[in-house]
């Protein structure tokens, strides 16, 4: 299964990724505002750069539901919330192809449910008592659901041909977000 080969081919760009944005302070209380907005900005280079090309590479799977999976919006509301101003971004690593879009969206995905464990601590720390998390909660009750149902998609559609192209997708998006 795809959704399993890729957790372990990409496990590296994981916690590398974990590592450069300072994701353990999220757990001891130390995050700031500031680590934050670096964490906000990091993924609206990805979301902004690939979300609309796996909507245009993908649009042929229906099941996927692009158009509630959108990040963006809530994305950029938390953006002007905090005052952050944004350049639109243009794709340096452009998807090839349907499996590349495909493994792009497993790595978003999959930052959307560790996002909702993001949400739950920063709301435990002081600092973030005024801060909606609008991007991190983007499903709410549904952040669940939303990920096995893609992750049963992704294991059907992705065949054992594809699986190199897939982990390119993915890593490729790892490299934008971290």
């Amino acid at each position: 299964m795809i959704s399993v080969f890729l957790k372990e081919q990409t496990k590296q760009q994981h916690d590398e990724t974990e590592a450069n944005l300072q994701s353990q302070k999220i757990f001891d209380k130390s995050y700031t505002l500031d680590d934050y907005k670096n964490l906000l900005i990091h993924n609206y280079k990805l979301i902004s750069r690939y979300e609309p090309q796996i909507h245009e590479k993908l649009k042929n799977y229906p099941e996927l539901k692009l158009g509630l999976r959108s990040k963006i919006d809530a994305l950029k509301t938390d953006l002007n919330k905090l005052n952050i101003l944004t350049e639109s971004e243009t794709p340096a690593h452009n998807l090839e192809n349907e499996a590349e879009a495909f493994g792009a969206l497993y790595v978003m995905e999959g930052s959307t449910l560790g996002g909702n464990v993001i949400a739950k601590q920063l709301k435990k720390n002081p600092e973030f008592e005024n801060v909606d998390f609008n991007y991190f909660g983007v499903y709410g009750e549904n952040t669940g659901s939303y990920w096995q149902e893609f992750k049963s998609i992704i294991d059907e559609k992705i065949s054992e041909e594809q699986y190199q192209d897939c982990v390119k997708g993915a890593k490729k998006a790892y490299q934008l977000l971290s």
